[in-house]
């Protein structure tokens, strides 16, 4: 693991690293940020999954979480979004797949399929590299993310109830397999054979598996997304089907920007921190 920059920030270290990525076949850059209490022993670990087009830096940079998580010892640890620099055919040629755009799914189809596994890298490669390096507890994990990483959150935390205790959203895309974004992305990588796409669609999993914890998720009124792509009331529906306690919070005024996310974050981490503390 390589080092590329670190800072002192809130009486902790805010870093970013570079490490060779097994289920990528390439190097990931992640930030990771740990809190003052991380120097006398193990603190619980949040990771944050971002949107289209972002990397591992613009939660970093933008959402203001440092302060609120040195407050509560929590640390922030945050993977880009996919994959990059492979030179595959088509990568770079639109926002919303390939580059940027990995959606939280180990892919099955060609040529997509060696590299584009992000699953696997967020649930098990990144945490472990986390938990042997840095002072993060592996009994308290939690999960959140904005957008493509808000349903890449969602997902990971309704799959793997076992090894996270928290999990919450902004903005997430709730039920891809009936937007065009999640289409777009799932035909891509995973085939036309839609029962194949239900295990990457949160709504589908609470309806399948529901959630023993309490689920947090802020939407903007003001979102562009919306209506078309992103269809909170579907995910709403499918928890009060299963009786999951969902805290679903329109936002009056408030768009997709991380302008957004800094306005709620602070909530979001008191809600990971009541479960991931006790």
């Amino acid at each position: 693991m390589e080092t590329l920059s670190q800072a002192r920030c809130f009486g902790g270290t805010q870093g970013t690293y570079r490490h060779a990525a097994k289920e990528t076949g390439c190097d990931m850059t992640f930030s990771v940020y740990q809190p003052p209490q991380a120097q006398a022993g193990k603190v619980p670990v949040l990771y944050y999954l971002s949107g289209l087009t972002c990397t591992e830096e613009n939660f970093t940079v933008k959402a203001g979480a440092q302060r609120v998580a040195a407050e509560l010892g929590l640390m922030l640890v945050a993977p880009d979004t996919s994959p990059r620099g492979l030179d595959l055919p088509g990568e770079d040629d639109s926002y919303d797949f390939g580059s940027g755009a990995g959606f939280y799914v180990d892919a099955t189809q060609s040529p997509w399929s060696t590299n584009y596994r992000m699953y696997s890298y967020v649930t098990r490669e990144l945490p472990d590299l986390i938990e042997s390096t840095f002072a993060a507890d592996p009994q308290r994990r939690g999960v959140f993310g904005h957008s493509m990483g808000g349903h890449g959150a969602l997902v990971v935390a309704l799959r793997n109830p076992d090894r996270y205790r928290s999990v919450s959203a902004f903005a997430p895309i709730a039920n891809p397999i009936d937007c065009p974004w999640g289409q777009k992305a799932f035909t891509g990588y995973l085939g036309d054979d839609r029962s194949t796409w239900k295990q990457y669609d949160a709504t589908e999993l609470i309806r399948e598996h529901g959630w023993q914890g309490s689920i947090l998720v802020d939407q903007g009124e003001a979102d562009g997304f919306l209506e078309e792509q992103l269809k909170p009331e579907r995910l709403r529906n499918a928890c009060a089907d299963k009786g999951v306690d969902l805290q679903l919070r329109m936002q009056e005024g408030y768009d997709h920007s991380y302008f957004f996310i800094a306005s709620f974050v602070e909530d979001h981490l008191r809600h990971h921190a009541a479960a991931l503390t006790r």
